[in-house]
């Protein structure tokens, strides 16, 4: 497969990148629901229609990266299925369902992916393992009250990609997460208790926020991943990642 990105997805996607010559994956673009930007929303545009061009010339199938949270479906209260309407006031949420509409009505065989909080080796500062690890180390938490995570690990994305691809699975929309909302601040608390760490917790009111998402689909074509709903799943992922950026590096 050509991989379109640098980022810490794209690098993950690398260990299967031999495989699926018919398939282009686009992971590349805006990655932060908090991202209000005009310009970077229309790079990400002509990086899609780029990669549509590619993928018609070529005659490959284009994996895009969407989203899985809030900024797609909002607080739900039952799990969110990718065929149920999505609408919310998120800018960024806007931007990925028009990709998503150009994505579809291309006439390129495509699979949409969308991907909730994906944790793993090489995430960027400002994503949340990396940046709650250096809170908690600096001695000090920001936590917005009422916010919820459904993390996913990167693993986990490149083999719902990589089995996806082998069964062929074109033109459909599939959500891709553990479908366990977790508080943020049993988050925080559980990666500070894996550094031996006890930080001051500050406390920020906030909108609640809760999105639960459907992986029945998911689990249905890889029964493999079902492994996303088991208990304990996510404190695995701490246990395993959180020496990736624990003890924080020296400075050179």
């Amino acid at each position: 497969m050509e991989i379109v990105g640098r980022g810490f997805v794209a690098r993950n996607l690398s260990r299967v990148a031999h495989r699926h010559p018919h398939a282009l994956v686009l992971a590349a673009g805006v990655s932060s629901t908090s991202v209000l930007s005009r310009e970077m929303f229309s790079r990400e545009a002509d990086l899609v229609l780029d990669a549509l061009d590619r993928c018609r010339r070529g005659d490959r199938t284009l994996v895009f990266f969407s989203s899985a949270s809030h900024a797609m479906y909002g607080s739900t209260t039952s799990p969110a299925r990718e065929d149920v309407p999505t609408s919310t006031d998120s800018a960024y949420g806007d931007h990925k369902r028009r990709l998503e509409a150009l994505v579809r009505s291309s006439g390129v065989p495509w699979l949409i992916l969308r991907m909730s909080h994906a944790i793993g080796c090489w995430q960027r500062e400002h994503q949340l393992l990396p940046n709650f690890v250096k809170q908690i180390g600096s001695g000090s938490v920001k936590l917005y009250e009422g916010t919820y995570r459904d993390l996913v690990d990167v693993l986990d994305v490149v083999r719902a990609v990589d089995a996806l691809l082998d069964l062929g699975v074109r033109d459909e929309v599939v959500n891709v997460a553990s479908g366990t909302p977790w508080p943020v601040a049993d988050l925080a608390r559980a990666m500070a208790d894996r550094m031996g760490a006890s930080p001051v917790y500050e406390v920020v009111h906030a909108t609640p926020v809760r999105t639960l998402v459907s992986v029945d689909k998911l689990c249905r074509l890889v029964p493999d991943l079902g492994r996303v709903r088991e208990p304990g799943y996510v404190e695995d992922m701490l246990d395993r990642y959180i020496g990736h950026y624990w003890p924080a590096p020296a400075p050179a």
